[in-house]
């Protein structure tokens, strides 16, 4: 289900039959090293991962990781969307691209349009974003998209600490 489009790109639901694409993202450098191992190894680890995780989200809040597809021919070249994190208080925007697809503005523009798509259809309040102090260009979208620096934090089981920034979100924003 078409969520949201730009005028290069169309993010909609994740369905199972994305699983290979979802195989492919979990497993790149960038993914391992900023977001983490997963622990997806095959076409049905990802049919679980989307069913357990942005399925359950969908369900649950009305939101959650979507696909981002060129719209000109609908090819899957990344994630984007909003997490709610039982141990933050706000939902939080991530994203992920496939590395040929990194560098040409698309997290920024699907980014762009979920803060939009958020503050004027799901009615939030506030974005909150987490990323770790190593990761410069999220770093550097964060602080583009507007979302400000305010605090470090650690998760629940993690020893990590990771950079907290947050937004509040305007009606027609």
């Amino acid at each position: 289900m078409v969520i949201l489009q730009t005028d290069r790109l169309t993010l909609s639901t994740l369905s199972t039959e994305d699983a290979p694409f979802i195989l492919e993202l979990l497993n790149t450098p960038n993914w391992l090293r900023y977001i983490g191992d997963r622990g997806v190894f095959t076409l049905q680890g990802a049919e679980d991962y989307i069913q357990q995780g942005p399925h359950k989200s969908y369900a649950r809040f009305g939101f959650g990781l979507w696909r981002v597809a060129r719209t000109e021919d609908n090819l899957s070249l990344g994630v984007c969307g909003l997490l709610k994190r039982d141990t933050l208080d706000h939902p939080d925007i991530g994203f992920a691209f496939l590395p040929e697809h990194e560098g040409q503005g698309l997290a920024f523009e699907s980014s762009h349009a979920v803060l939009a798509y958020a503050a004027a259809a799901l009615r939030l309040k506030r974005i909150i974003a987490i990323t770790t102090e190593e990761n410069r260009r999220s770093l550097n979208l964060l602080a583009r998209l507007g979302l400000n620096f305010e605090k470090m934090i650690t998760l629940p089981g993690q020893q990590q600490e990771f950079v907290l920034f947050g937004k509040e979100l305007l009606a027609g924003e």
